[in-house]
């Protein structure tokens, strides 16, 4: 197996692991009635879409060699690099508040 076929194989698991993880965070986040809980995996799931259009624009590039896709897979890692980072910023900020509000809302 050739190095590229390789790489290949494993950004398409890559990115169905983060689409698949992206779903998993965005009914956690349905499901639940706490608040500081829906923005903290609605934080999640933002990190996992980042992730997903990273990994894809990564793929592109390596799938299709040409300036053109050079171009927008570029476009797609800043795009994508942009919301993972403000995601990871709220997941962090969020989970602060998490255990907190857990605890508050057992005790009624």
């Amino acid at each position: 197996m050739t190095a590229l076929k390789f790489l290949n194989i494993l950004f398409v698991v890559l990115i169905v692991l983060s689409f698949v993880s992206y779903f998993y965070f965005k009914t956690k986040q349905f499901r639940t009635s706490l608040i500081a809980h829906k923005n903290w995996y609605k934080s999640k799931a933002g990190v996992s879409l980042a992730a997903f259009i990273i990994l894809f624009g990564f793929n592109q590039a390596l799938m299709f060699p040409d300036w053109i896709t050079f171009l927008i897979a570029g476009l797609f890692v800043i795009i994508g690099a942009v919301l993972g980072v403000g995601s990871y910023r709220r997941v962090k900020h969020y989970g602060q508040f998490v255990e907190e509000e857990y605890e508050l809302n057992k005790k009624k």
